[in-house]
């Protein structure tokens, strides 16, 4: 169910991406730092939904807040001419990293704990057909 979300939500993003005007380069730093933070709570929120304990309410103000936060610093360090942002995507993008290395090793374990029953499984099988075959030589 949450694979159709996502599939839905991409295809709905490439939809509009295409048919949407071109954002002006004054705003496109508020933009790609929205786009970030945004980015880092939806691994944030995959990371707990994987490690179960994910509550839609943090979610939801982490997705709003982060994104607020980090337009509101690359306003501020527009203002004082200093590149405040840039601590915000190195943050951001420390932490998309760490879900992202906790998401794919959740996956990889998951998916090597299946082939390895299946080769245990597979092994089990093998042995029955030797022994089934052993004892209608013996009869």
């Amino acid at each position: 169910m949450i694979f159709i979300a996502i599939l839905i939500g991409c295809i709905l993003g490439a939809i509009i991406g295409i048919n949407a005007p071109m954002i002006s380069y004054t705003y496109s730093s508020y933009l790609a730092i929205a786009i970030i933070a945004a980015l880092d709570s939806v691994f944030g929120g995959i990371t707990s939904v994987i490690n179960k304990n994910f509550d839609l309410k943090i979610f939801i103000t982490g997705f709003f807040g982060n994104a607020i936060l980090s337009i509101l610093l690359t306003i501020l360090g527009q203002k004082l001419n200093v590149d405040i942002y840039l601590a915000a995507i190195v943050v951001f993008v420390g932490r998309m990293f760490t879900n992202l290395a906790i998401i794919r090793r959740y996956y990889v374990d998951k998916w090597s704990d299946k082939f390895k029953k299946l080769r245990e499984q597979d092994n089990q099988d093998n042995e029955k057909e030797k022994n089934k075959e052993e004892n209608v030589v013996e009869s």
